[in-house]
């Protein structure tokens, strides 16, 4: 247990901890969780979780699309694998983005005039808050009580 001879010392002991790459071992932890999750949500449906709505069924236009081509009939979002290998993460300091640079994740992400959402992101950050906040709040109390996380 760390003691401070004053509240001087305390307060020097946060700003180190703020400073230190420690902290962010959390952060990475939890971005690279979300990231795990996202590519894990493509191929499969969701229930609703927090505000982000349930995936619909693939309508039998698509299903028939899939199967002509090859492909599975019912694996939203999954055919070659592209959208998911897409996805990554970068933790830098105290902000961390999970996203894509696939061009039509956002239409996935949000829906479009002719598609319902499928939301990733969303669906990956609500079903799995608790695991985030642990994994930033479990980094957080190591480094504040002077520990090695």
């Amino acid at each position: 247990m760390m003691e401070f001879q004053n509240l001087a010392g305390l307060a020097a002991h946060f700003e180190r901890i703020a400073q230190s790459s420690g902290a962010e071992k959390g952060l990475e932890k939890a971005a690279q969780l979300l990231e795990d999750k996202a590519k894990e949500a493509i191929g499969q449906y969701h229930d609703s979780v927090g505000p982000v709505p349930a995936w619909a069924e693939l309508a039998d236009a698509t299903k028939a699309d899939r199967v002509a081509k090859g492909f599975p009939e019912d694996e939203p979002l999954l055919r070659t694998g592209d959208l998911r290998d897409s996805i990554s993460h970068e933790a830098r300091g105290n902000e961390a983005w999970i996203g894509s640079d696939s061009d039509i994740a956002e239409y996935h992400e949000t829906g479009t005039s002719r598609m319902p959402p499928r939301p990733i992101f969303g669906t990956a950050l609500y079903g799995n808050i608790g695991e985030v906040v642990d994994a930033i709040g479990h980094a957080a109390t190591v480094h504040i009580s002077g520990g090695k996380g």
